[in-house]
């Protein structure tokens, strides 16, 4: 049977920091994109992590965003990194190091982008980074929006859905839009936007000097991503010398949503890379 615990840690900044977890074993921390809670990550990636045995799913509300608040202390994406490093070390027992297993890391957008830097400071902690449709900086070349399949199972849209979803979705179907309206619109009412604009004003963080981080990298990005590309994941692929690279078509920045069975594939080549390599 599933485990699910909700729970809160204190971290710098007085942050105190909301999550949910199922099950038990190595952690895996799943960390979501901006403008979303827990909820989008922990619906996108359960289904596909859950199957997995000795796996303890840590699904964070990165502050601002959910039920972990943003203190005025908060200014900087260094101060969210920080912030989240101190809250990885608790509730990971300070996995890693001499003798440790390691925890392992997937995010998402912006989630992406902070367990990039994580695992950049955390080497010897984390056991696994896998990257899904990274925000980065130096974003380049990010097409133009477009559905791929729309209600009618071709490009067109039908009207279907809001705004938002139109511009989130590519797959744009009745049962995208039930997970959109499910997992990713009831998080807006809960967002900090001023907390969010505060620290969007220093998002880039400051860069580091250590090497590349040398653990199993699973880098996935969507073709038709209009949020942030696909070429600068593309990029990272030489700076990661344990890295796949997988570029989906029919893909777009919900590209957990949209091609799951897809993502379930890679992140099982991913975690058998992260068993051989101990």
């Amino acid at each position: 049977m599933t485990d699910m615990s909700p729970g809160a840690a204190k971290r710098p900044h007085e942050v105190v920091i909301h999550y949910v977890e199922h099950g038990t074993g190595r952690p895996v921390l799943v960390l979501h994109g901006a403008g979303v809670d827990h909820r989008e990550a922990e619906a996108c990636f359960e289904p596909l992590l859950h199957g997995t045995a000795g796996l303890r799913r840590i699904y964070p509300d990165l502050p601002g965003t959910g039920r972990t608040a943003a203190p005025e202390t908060l200014r900087s994406a260094d101060d969210v990194l920080d912030a989240l490093l101190a809250f990885a070390d608790e509730a990971t027992g300070g996995t890693g190091g001499t003798g440790g297993t390691g925890y392992l890391l997937i995010g998402h957008s912006a989630g992406a982008y902070f367990a990039q830097a994580m695992a950049a400071r955390r080497p010897a902690q984390v056991a696994g980074l896998a990257l899904v449709c990274p925000l980065l900086p130096g974003l380049r070349e990010v097409p133009e929006h477009r559905a791929a399949i729309g209600a009618g199972g071709t490009g067109g849209t039908g009207g279907i859905g809001d705004e938002v979803f139109r511009s989130y979705f590519v797959i744009q179907t009745p049962e995208m839009l039930d997970r959109y309206e499910r997992y990713v619109a009831p998080a807006a009412a809960l967002v900090d936007e001023s907390a969010l604009e505060r620290i969007g004003e220093r998002w880039e963080l400051t860069p580091g000097h250590a090497p590349p981080y040398a653990g199993p990298v699973a880098i996935v990005a969507g073709r038709l991503d209009s949020t942030v590309g696909y070429a600068a994941a593309v990029d990272l692929l030489g700076h990661y010398p344990h890295a796949s690279l997988t570029v989906a078509d029919d893909a777009g920045h919900a590209l957990p949503h949209e091609q799951p069975e897809l993502l379930r594939a890679l992140l099982v080549e991913w975690l058998a890379r992260v068993g051989r390599s101990g």
